[in-house]
């Protein structure tokens, strides 16, 4: 980790031009700037104790992990020693939020796309968790979940997160954002890594639907109640954007994520899965998509074969035909399921 000059820093940002701010949240801001030939952000905290406090923590979070490719890059720090302001350098992440992404784009992500950052998120709450000492993020949402250059999403912001050492450690008092807020984490002594897997269940839930977590305008305006109630009653398709179709062969990968995200939110602690159980589901939903469409493809060749095949063979009966059964199937282009698998034999 490197120490920056204060000054340099200030310099770099156009003494923090607004033109230079890419990030804006409750606890400080972002800015980008050119240092080290390369493009970095700037995080200044705002003027409240807490603040300072939230960043000094994510220094020290930070600087104790390895590098992971997954989890934000703190890069260096800086402090002004006339008034004690300081500055954190990280990682420059270009193309913004999975928030700004699924409630802020013009075009929505593709499903392909949205089962990548399910498991690269699952992934850096895996480091998080499995690391010695254990992490515990405690702030998982979209607006903390970034993209670099070529659209790999990562773990940031780490003001609130936790070094968990052992369970008789004194903890902080109970953090987090509201909608991803564990509502089984009330006190310091319920801290555990089943909190992140809450926020992560609802973060699952949010990329499905693109929905947000918690809007007045609907009923039930959490989208936790919303999606379990759905997924019990097997409404799968309400769940999902409506913005862009689900191909045939992604169906059943995201109705098991679902299903992942339903065990994540579960009001009993002890039911919620691992993240290492969820990340190994998850993969497993990767695998056997990939094979699904080798099988859908060719059934869909076979019908367009058998399409072709029986309405020549049926040309002449269509003429001989009383009552037009078998006609009506052929031209209106469907196509019955005896045709398709008797005819197969034939080849």
């Amino acid at each position: 980790m490197v120490g920056f000059d204060y000054d340099e820093l200030v310099n770099a940002t156009g003494s923090f031009s607004p033109t230079r701010l890419v990030g804006k949240g409750s606890h400080g801001m972002v800015y980008k700037a050119m240092l080290l030939n390369k493009m970095v952000a700037l995080k200044k905290p705002l003027q409240h104790r807490d603040n300072h406090y939230k960043l000094e923590n994510e220094i020290c979070v930070l600087s104790s992990l390895p590098k992971n490719q997954h989890v934000i890059s703190l890069l260096g720090t800086s402090q002004d020693h006339s008034n004690n302001n300081k500055l954190i350098v990280m990682e420059f992440m270009p193309n913004g939020s999975l928030h700004d992404l699924l409630h802020l784009a013009p075009t929505p992500p593709p499903w392909p796309k949205r089962v990548e950052i399910f498991i690269q998120v699952a992934r850096a709450v895996q480091f998080l968790h499995e690391g010695k000492p254990t992490v515990i993020h405690r702030d998982i949402k979209s607006e903390n979940i970034l993209f670099d250059s070529d659209w790999n999403a990562k773990l940031a912001d780490f003001g609130l997160a936790v070094l968990f050492d052992s369970p008789s450690q004194v903890s902080p008092p109970a953090a987090g954002t509201i909608g991803y807020l564990d509502p089984c984490y009330t006190t310091p002594s319920k801290l555990s890594t089943k909190n992140d897997v809450f926020s992560f269940g609802v973060v699952l839930l949010e990329i499905i639907s693109c929905r947000k977590v918690i809007d007045v305008s609907k009923s039930p305006a959490s989208i936790v109640d919303w999606a379990v109630a759905l997924i019990e009653e097997e409404r799968i398709d309400e769940i999902c954007d409506a913005r862009i179709g689900l191909p045939m062969d992604m169906s059943s990968t995201i109705r098991h994520i679902l299903y992942v995200a339903a065990s994540c939110v579960s009001s009993n602690v002890e039911n919620r899965p691992t993240i290492a159980g969820i990340l190994t589901e998850m993969e497993n939903c990767v695998i056997e998509r990939v094979r699904l469409p080798i099988w859908i493809s060719m059934w869909r060749n076979l019908v367009r074969r058998k399409k072709k095949h029986i309405a020549k063979k049926c040309a002449t009966v269509l003429e001989q035909s009383d009552d037009g059964v078998l006609g009506d199937h052929v031209s209106s282009g469907k196509l019955l399921l005896w045709q398709v698998l008797a005819d197969a034999g034939t080849e």
